[in-house]
């Protein structure tokens, strides 16, 4: 048995650098060493993936422990985007309340919206009234009968300002004193705890991502580092046969890197496969939390980008992974 995989090894090799020696030895033009690369790499391409499909239980297995890790990795960060989301809603939701003092009038609060509004920082500007304020109070409140004896209303007007979702705390808080300054308020309130709160829950949230997609990417190069390992020395005759007859080691590394190739595009694409099963039966209970935010709320899935990336990233890390074994295990792979 090993004498006929022997066999198979040096007819795989030898013809190939058989023609890469004659390309050289006779002149070839620079066109023609290109054609003879390129059909050694589409050789150990195809060669790398039969190898796979041979060995299908080895194959399958470690393409089901890589596409699980990398779906760890994927699943979290579409998760934090879709928390990205629901932060922005959140924000919008927030709100800096200016009461105005007794003595304003109607169409000097006007005025004070309207400059209110060209401030970049502002999103949307709404006034409530005395009489609106009053009506909300009594529906709200419970205190109907009792307001109802007061001969004069003593709310004052108030302006709802929402500012943009992009601004940090630093920025609310001045905001909030520029606003405290103004002749016209009596008093500017936001509640800054809930802000930073909620921002810090995203900063976490991120630091969180960063941290898991780096353990995460470190256990894929692990993954497909063992697996070119396993395999080389099951090759071990191979590699040695090559070398005795002049193959150098990055001739020797590229069945192995497009063995880890494969195995990382592969389960680049099952991973995605896999989070966007999982996120469509999530749609089914977001859905209702999004019709009680008006529709705002959306569950956002892979787009194209981010499909490309995760299919190269995942591809990329098993190629790497088995470069780092290649590189310290022929070292010590010498012929006899």
């Amino acid at each position: 048995m090993k004498r006929r995989r022997q066999t198979r090894e040096v007819n795989y090799i030898q013809p190939i650098k058989q023609e890469m020696r004659q390309t050289i030895r006779v002149g070839g033009s620079f066109k023609d060493r290109l054609i003879v690369c390129y059909l050694a790499h589409i050789q150990a391409l195809l060669d790398s993936l039969l190898r796979l499909a041979e060995s299908r239980f080895n194959s399958i297995m470690t393409i089901a422990v890589l596409s699980i890790t990398i779906s760890l990795a994927s699943g979290f960060q579409l998760l934090v985007n879709n928390l990205k989301q629901f932060n922005v809603s959140l924000q919008d939701s927030s709100q800096i309340s200016l009461f105005l003092k007794d003595g304003v009038s109607e169409a000097r609060a006007n005025k004070v919206a309207e400059e209110i509004r060209h401030n970049d920082a502002i999103q949307q500007v709404n006034i409530i009234s005395k009489e609106q304020g009053l009506k909300e109070f009594k529906t709200y409140s419970g205190f109907g009968d009792a307001i109802n004896v007061l001969k004069s209303n003593p709310l004052p007007i108030v302006i709802q300002v929402f500012p943009k979702s992009n601004l940090d705390k630093d920025q609310l808080e001045n905001l909030v004193q520029e606003f405290q300054q103004s002749v016209d308020i009596d008093l500017a309130q936001m509640d800054m705890l809930w802000v930073e709160r909620l921002q810090s829950m995203m900063a976490v949230a991120n630091d969180s991502l960063h941290l898991l997609d780096t353990l995460l990417g470190i256990a894929v190069l692990f993954i497909a580092g063992n697996t070119i390992r396993l395999e080389m020395q099951t090759r071990r005759d191979e590699i040695i046969i090559a070398k005795l007859v002049g193959a150098t080691d990055g001739f020797i590394q590229r069945p192995f890197l497009y063995t880890g190739f494969w195995m990382g595009f592969i389960a680049g694409i099952v991973a995605w496969f896999t989070v966007t099963v999982m996120m469509a039966i999530l749609w089914q209970s977001v859905e209702p939390l999004a019709q009680l935010y008006g529709g705002e709320f959306h569950l956002i899935f892979f787009d194209f980008l981010d499909t490309f990336k995760l299919i190269f990233l995942s591809a990329a890390l098993g190629v790497f992974g088995s470069w780092l074994v290649l590189c310290y295990q022929l070292r010590y792979t010498i012929p006899e």
